[in-house]
């Protein structure tokens, strides 16, 4: 008895929390306003318990679940870079990713300190799943072709 009343706890406990845990699909794209973190950040701990580090190749991002990958892209000179999100944020209202400096030195806009960028889902718990040149279907969620913007 003491058994069953633990369990329905559990999975009440389960089907309350917040979706901290949602997935995002592949392939998922945004366009938006980049910034990056403010040198003061680093050895800071992010949101998730983290410790930042300048040098690594991370985002903050107010929606995706920790460790989704993103390919990241400054529309303004097309390099591009893949990131991890470990932290939530930003959160200036205008913008749609904080990035760690060296992400943004890759990125070319540490002299700008805001780029307009995409952001495209390419992987989840740590692990790149797209290849940079292909694309998902918005229907069936299967990748189906090589992208033709390279």
């Amino acid at each position: 008895m003491t058994y069953n009343r633990i369990l329905i706890l559990v999975l009440l406990a389960f089907a309350s929390a917040p979706a901290t845990f949602a997935q995002v699909k592949l392939g998922k794209t945004e366009t938006g306003h980049a910034s990056y973190y403010a040198s003061r950040f680093n050895g800071k701990k992010t949101s998730f318990g983290e410790v930042h580090k300048s040098t690594e190749l991370s985002a903050a991002h107010r929606s995706f679940p920790l460790n989704t990958m993103l390919e990241v892209t400054n529309l303004d000179n097309d390099e591009k870079v893949i990131v991890r999100v470990n932290d939530r944020g930003p959160y200036a209202k205008n913008r749609l990713v904080d990035l760690s400096n060296e992400a943004a030195r890759l990125l070319g806009i540490i002299a700008k300190g805001v780029a307009n960028v995409s952001i495209r889902v390419v992987g989840m718990e740590g692990m790149v799943l797209l290849d940079p040149n292909e694309q998902i279907d918005a229907k069936s969620g299967k990748v189906v072709a090589m992208r033709d913007d390279r």
